[in-house]
């Protein structure tokens, strides 16, 4: 982008001391940090005409990137999620400026406010429980409709799309998520494409209902999340090949709101096609459960709606653990398919379903003690890819 921008020079890069920890240093090939004071031989990645602009301030940057926008120009504000909260009161006070400038025929749209949420609570490498905090969508969610917008990428390639979507808009505020570790990628850029512009959709490839009636959807929205939805699908596969599960990723967290809620809201026929009144759906989320509840709880099919997400249960400890101790791992997933699809508890399926029941809770005991042992998750879980498709193989 910036490379690209080289002439034009209207797009700056903004973020509280964490350009490099948040993994986008390689911005520094093809620029700096604009820099003012003395430079030392020591001194690494300042100029005076460098188009990164970079202070442990968050205020300050967001203050610095509001003024920006206001020229006419562009930018993204790159930060850790927990701290993303230290400018809840000015995301507030630009939201109040946007409503009231589109309501002044003289004030011309600016470009749009972008953050981009990263460092996020789910990887958090050496940091602990301090740095664990999704909130920062909730603030914004409250925010009125014709101005925030929330989006969730599960891999890179959506991600490529919704930063486009972002940065070429005008008059909102976009909060992107996505995490600054490597993580698989599901989607070709055009596939990629096509599911952004429709915010939610099935990932068919994962999904084995092609044959037989759906008995359960696994939602998710959010990278880690997808992940651990698409492990806990593979696994039922594994043992229930004859389980009928439909795969939902989530991208435009406001699709779940009706239309009269939101612009970008599906319609009731639109939600129940995704998610099917009377069959369960248990929902890997990013942030706090309750937002998601908050933002369905208008449909039909709310009641069978369960919410995995964080719940305040943090620590300095491994990728996994986080999601163990907030019970959004695959395992807890799986029981929660289990506890939840009517046919499972069948005579047919009682005994193999009570079964799978207890290998997952062994699996989180057995979790539990491999990583107070060595310090790391277990091997099938960091090494963990997906191999099935759609129709079983």
């Amino acid at each position: 982008m910036i490379e690209r921008n080289a002439h034009a020079r209207n797009f700056r890069l903004f973020g509280p001391d964490e350009t490099a920890s948040n993994r986008l240093d390689d911005v520094y090939a093809v620029t700096d940090k604009q820099w003012e004071a003395a430079i030392l031989p020591t001194d690494e990645h300042l100029d005076r005409d460098g188009r990164v602009l970079e202070i442990l301030s968050e205020h300050l940057c967001q203050g610095w990137l509001e003024g920006y926008l206001l020229t006419g120009r562009h930018g993204l504000f790159s930060c850790y999620e927990a701290f993303a909260h230290i400018v809840d009161s000015m995301a507030n006070q630009h939201a109040k400026w946007l409503k009231t400038a589109k309501e002044l025929p003289w004030r011309a749209p600016i470009a749009s406010l972008n953050y981009l949420i990263t460092s996020h609570v789910w990887r958090q490498d050496h940091n602990g429980f301090s740095h664990q905090d999704p909130g920062f969508i909730d603030h914004v969610a409250n925010k009125r409709a014709d101005v925030a917008r929330i989006y969730l990428p599960p891999d890179a390639n959506t991600l490529l799309s919704v930063a486009a979507h972002c940065l070429a808009s005008r008059d909102y505020i976009n909060v992107i998520v996505a995490g600054k570790n490597n993580s698989p990628v599901w989607l070709t850029a055009e596939e990629a494409a096509a599911h952004c512009a429709r915010g939610a959709g099935v990932f068919e490839w994962a999904s084995n209902e092609a044959d037989g009636e759906l008995d359960a959807v696994l939602a998710c929205a959010g990278d880690v999340p997808t992940v651990e939805v698409l492990a806990a699908a593979a696994i039922l596969r594994d043992w229930l090949p004859s389980l009928k599960v439909r795969v939902v990723n989530v991208v435009d967290l406001f699709r779940l709101q009706s239309p009269d809620q939101h612009p970008h809201g599906m319609s009731d026929a639109e939600y129940d096609a995704l998610f099917p009144v009377g069959k369960p759906v248990v929902f890997a989320y990013h942030g706090y459960p309750s937002l998601i509840h908050r933002l369905a709880y208008r449909r039909s099919g709310h009641r069978d709606l369960h919410v995995r997400g964080y719940l305040e249960e943090g620590a300095t400890t491994t990728p996994f653990d986080m999601l163990v101790r907030n019970k959004m791992d695959r395992f807890q997933l799986v029981v929660d398919i289990v506890d939840r699809v009517d046919r499972l508890q069948e005579p047919h399926f009682e005994g193999i379903a009570a079964e799978l029941r207890q290998s997952m809770l062994d699996e989180q005991q057995r979790h539990r003690k491999w990583i107070l042992a060595y310090g790391e998750d277990l091997p099938e879980v960091r090494n963990w890819t997906w191999t099935l498709k759609g129709d079983g193989t």
